[in-house]
């Protein structure tokens, strides 16, 4: 690796970019990727390995590269220290996400409720600059209160973040919609929240809930066809 291959990825890795180590073999030439001076075939396999996480040899035009993904790691904030997120948080930890409840009431966010995750007692904006969600971040809002969940979602929709999630009824998100468009989104940037969070499966108990968000998140970040969402309402808390 050529010093300034090296300096590249390290600043990439730095800024916590998602970026593939190209080599050819086996003579050993080597970029990274993507880039807007390669070919768009080489291109278009380092963003597969991206979003697949699995680096591996792969023969474009009759020639084989090893892609090595670098990817900054999965993570997930959870604005609300309710129910639903004690049964969230076991699922996306064991999927692969740093996850971080963030919720200002104490009683809520204890390491009694919460053992083995990270705790953030910040107001949801506060804790959402200082977190500073990128490509490989889902957000998901969970309190119903407006004070809680529409500063974490203004700072979502300004971010890079994969997933955002809201929980609520068609009528509770839509008043949010309204909300966030008089902070100035518009409607294409509020189009990226899923709400009703969570794939529609019939959820009612707090584990299932769960698992219907961390399917979601899963299936955006795979690129995975959503079914539309159907009935009146999401399950609450």
């Amino acid at each position: 690796m050529t010093p300034d291959i090296l300096a590249a990825l390290e600043k990439a890795r730095a800024a916590k970019q998602p970026i593939v180590l190209a080599t050819q073999l086996p003579g050993g030439e080597q970029r990274l990727l993507p880039d807007p001076a390669a070919p768009e075939a080489v291109n278009e396999i380092a963003r597969k390995v991206l979003q697949s996480d699995v680096s591996g040899t792969h023969k474009i035009d009759g020639v084989d590269w090893f892609m090595h993904a670098y990817n900054p790691p999965l993570r997930l904030v959870i604005v609300g220290a309710v129910h639903i997120a004690q049964a969230l948080v076991r699922f996306s930890t064991a999927c692969g996400y740093a996850t971080t409840v963030v919720d200002p009431r104490r009683s809520f966010a204890s390491d009694e409720r919460f053992p083995d995750v990270e705790i953030s007692t910040d107001w949801p904006d506060e804790a959402m600059d200082a977190f500073k969600p990128d490509s490989r971040t889902a957000v998901v809002t969970l309190t119903h209160d407006p004070k809680l969940d529409d500063p974490a979602l203004d700072r979502a929709l300004k971010s890079d973040a994969f997933y955002i999630g809201a929980l609520g009824s068609r009528r509770t998100h839509a008043a949010r919609l309204k909300r966030l468009a008089e902070l100035g989104h518009s409607e294409d940037s509020m189009a990226r929240i899923r709400g009703p969070v969570g794939l529609n499966i019939e959820a009612v108990t707090a584990p299932e809930i769960g698992a219907s968000i961390i399917a979601e998140i899963i299936a955006v970040r795979r690129g995975a066809p959503l079914p539309p969402k159907s009935g009146p309402k999401s399950p609450t808390p």
